[in-house]
């Protein structure tokens, strides 16, 4: 799409109190006619996650967004699921120790459940689902993706977030906590689902803009 048949800018919620989510959408955005914010800065409240799947929890994050901030809203729920845990942490990863539990109790809980399970066992993968909204009643945007690893039993790497530190890619020796921002957003769960929502985007956009 030419810039020049690009809208003005406006306003985007991204339904999170995480920063380092909220880097990632800026990034993986960039060059829309859009400028992100997040729930936090906006100082509104995080809604109940009450979904039973990765993407009804991004549907009512981003219908909570829009309709608290009366701005088009974009929301993810993502998580780790285990195969040898039959799927958990799932849905419930970024409170899998409990309620207000940060990224070190959650890593901590599951290497407790993975205790003693072989690494050849401990395969995984990360799923994110998106939802991206003009307004609360809206017709959603939607798109999902996974992304394939191995749990190990000791951190490597210092960046990024959540289970990244122990998210172990083998085709690339590397956790996800050690790749740059870029390789990250170009491989991850969350950056394949917004690459597909900003194909999505800007086909709605040239349609509208021809």
């Amino acid at each position: 799409m030419p810039h020049s048949s690009l809208p003005a800018p406006r306003k985007l919620v991204v339904a999170t109190a995480n920063p380092g989510k909220l880097r990632e959408f800026r990034s993986l955005l960039a060059g829309l006619p859009f400028e992100p914010t997040s729930l936090a800065e906006l100082k509104l409240p995080s809604p109940a996650e009450t979904g039973t799947s990765f993407l009804a929890n991004a549907l009512l994050k981003a219908q909570h967004a829009a309709t608290l901030s009366g701005c088009a809203a974009v929301a993810d729920d993502s998580g780790i699921e285990v195969d040898c845990l039959g799927g958990a942490p799932g849905i419930y990863s970024a409170r899998y120790a409990g309620p207000h539990a940060d990224d070190g109790a959650n890593n901590a809980k599951l290497l407790r459940e993975l205790a003693g399970v072989p690494h050849e066992r401990r395969t995984a993968r990360y799923r994110c689902a998106l939802v991206f909204l003009e307004a609360a009643d809206a017709a959603p945007l939607e798109a999902e993706a996974e992304w394939q690893g191995i749990i190990l039993a000791a951190p490597r790497g210092n960046g990024c977030f959540g289970y990244d530190p122990y998210f172990w890619l083998p085709e690339l020796n590397k956790t996800a906590a050690e790749l740059e921002p870029e390789e990250k957003n170009r491989l991850s769960h969350r950056g394949k689902a917004l690459q597909e929502l900003r194909k999505l985007l800007l086909q709605r956009l040239e349609a509208r803009h021809p």
